[in-house]
């Protein structure tokens, strides 16, 4: 479900509440400007992973629960509004535990055999909920490789590390099998077309950094020049020069900073879409020095256990904590989508942790508030540009144009006490405005709030350590002018 203008007025169409003394609500409001000529980057969009078999929880539910709960995951009004969804593209020949099955369980004895795929036409529950998805609107599918299947590998293993046979420093008896694992990737995009979703981002690594007991595959940044050396004409050979392709999911931004370097002296930095990073073993701190977007793909509280809590000590799980984490990635670091990790998963894996957002318990859910974090940046639509924004104590603010004009700040109190916040701006070609606001804290999940709109202003209030996100539509009389240089 895209937010288009006509839907953006009809939000914002019931009469606005102008306060009966706003000349003393914004004496008193903190103010947050909003800089329209000055840009920044382009957002592609806020995801998560059913990975793991993660998405077989949603395809188990029986109805209303089922469309409640996709509702949710991607409805741009009533839900979080997600609109990318990170696929893992199976290595195992089993489906076994949380194993994702390949498409080739058994292996041609060379690189230059025929291969005989096997689809399932379930890919792990990851095709139905890419399906539902795309019904929603959402057109970013990242589709994610944790490893080549295992007989194109150094170790014959889908897990335990191993390396792609042909990059460099990793000679097979085998042969080489770069080609044939371009040609694997290729087919799962050409089945997941068929099915009637469009991959739009392709990566061949996950965590290339650490060997895990699951599936795997070790590789630095020139060895993954040398593999896009070969991926990228095999995708336009097959019509799909549309792909981006991403590198390399690390485990932590400064391992994703090495590849970026690495990838970039190997001649290959203008092949690819996105330098792909995971926070785990190193958190977001600053830009990476790349000329490609920068996402940020997988990161969770792994280890708390599970809390739907908004603000509690400021936990690593909670709401706020998730709050401030999108934010700096998306202000400090130019990301240009953000993608948590499991979006659902049950009450038995891992100790019922904080790595997923919906406790999907049988055929009943709950709903942490670290979902609600990630729905305030709903209004931030792919395709948004970031713009200026600035002012406030205990204020962190965002603000990004939309492709149909509208305006959209989010904004994150950091001080105890309530505040009122008053967003001008500066440079808006807006005709007619109108403003809306929704509101997230301990009690309340993206509530919508009363909005004073005068001389250009608009005026709510944000509790204590809670957050506002304000969505300003309006006519668009004429395009931006440009950003000074």
């Amino acid at each position: 479900m895209h937010l288009s203008l006509a839907q953006l007025a009809a939000l914002t169409a019931a009469p606005v509440l102008v306060s009966a003394a706003p000349s003393v609500e914004r004496r008193q409001a903190q103010k947050v400007t909003v800089n329209l000529g000055q840009k920044y980057q382009t957002i592609d969009g806020f995801g998560f992973s059913a990975a793991s078999q993660r998405a077989n929880l949603i395809v188990n539910l029986k109805e209303p629960k089922q469309k409640q709960l996709l509702d949710i995951l991607f409805n741009t009004t009533t839900g979080a509004g997600f609109s990318i969804v990170r696929n893992g593209i199976g290595s195992s020949p089993d489906s076994s535990s949380d194993h994702m099955n390949t498409i080739l369980p058994k292996c041609p004895s060379s690189p230059d055999g025929t291969p005989d795929y096997k689809w399932d036409g379930k890919d792990s529950g990851q095709l139905f909920l890419s399906q539902k998805a795309w019904e929603y609107g959402v057109r970013t599918i990242y589709a994610n490789a944790w490893s080549a299947p295992g007989c194109m590998k150094t170790n014959t293993n889908d897990a335990n590390g191993g390396s792609l046979c042909g990059v460099s420093g990793a000679t097979c008896r085998s042969g080489d099998w770069k080609q044939a694992f371009a040609n694997y990737l290729v087919k799962y995009i050409q089945l997941y077309a068929e099915n009637g979703v469009k991959v739009s981002h392709l990566g061949f690594l996950n965590e290339p950094d650490f060997t895990a007991s699951y599936a795997s595959m070790l590789s630095n940044g020139n060895q993954a020049a040398d593999f896009i050396k070969v991926l990228h004409p095999t995708l336009q050979a097959n019509n799909l020069s549309h792909i981006g392709i991403n590198c390399c999911d690390a485990t932590g931004w400064s391992v994703a900073g090495q590849h970026a370097s690495q990838l970039k002296s190997s001649g290959v930095e203008n092949l690819i879409y996105a330098i792909t990073s995971h926070e785990y073993t190193s958190r977001i701190s600053g830009r990476l020095n790349t000329a490609a977007r920068s996402w940020q793909t997988e990161y969770s509280d792994l280890n708390g256990r599970w809390s739907t809590a908004w603000y509690s000590s400021g936990g690593a799980g909670d709401g706020f904590t998730w709050a401030n984490t999108v934010y700096n990635g998306i202000v400090n670091a130019n990301l240009t989508a953000y993608i948590y990790w499991e979006g659902v998963q049950d009450r038995a894996t891992n100790n019922n942790n904080n790595e997923k957002l919906v406790l999907v318990d049988g055929q009943n859910y709950e709903v942490s508030k670290r979902l609600w974090a990630f729905a305030q940046w709903r209004i931030v639509r792919p395709g948004a540009v970031r713009v200026g924004a600035s002012g406030g104590n205990n204020l962190k603010s965002a603000a990004f144009q939309n492709t149909d004009g509208s305006i959209a700040v989010v904004i994150i109190n950091s001080g105890t006490g309530s505040a009122s916040v008053g967003v001008s701006l500066t440079g808006s070609t807006l005709t007619n405005p109108k403003a809306q606001a929704w509101y997230t804290d301990n009690t309340h999940d993206m509530s919508s709030t009363e909005v004073a709109f005068a001389d250009g202003t608009a005026t709510a209030s944000v509790p204590g350590r809670g957050m506002i996100s304000f969505l300003i539509a309006g006519t668009v009389a004429a395009p931006l002018a440009a950003p000074p240089a």
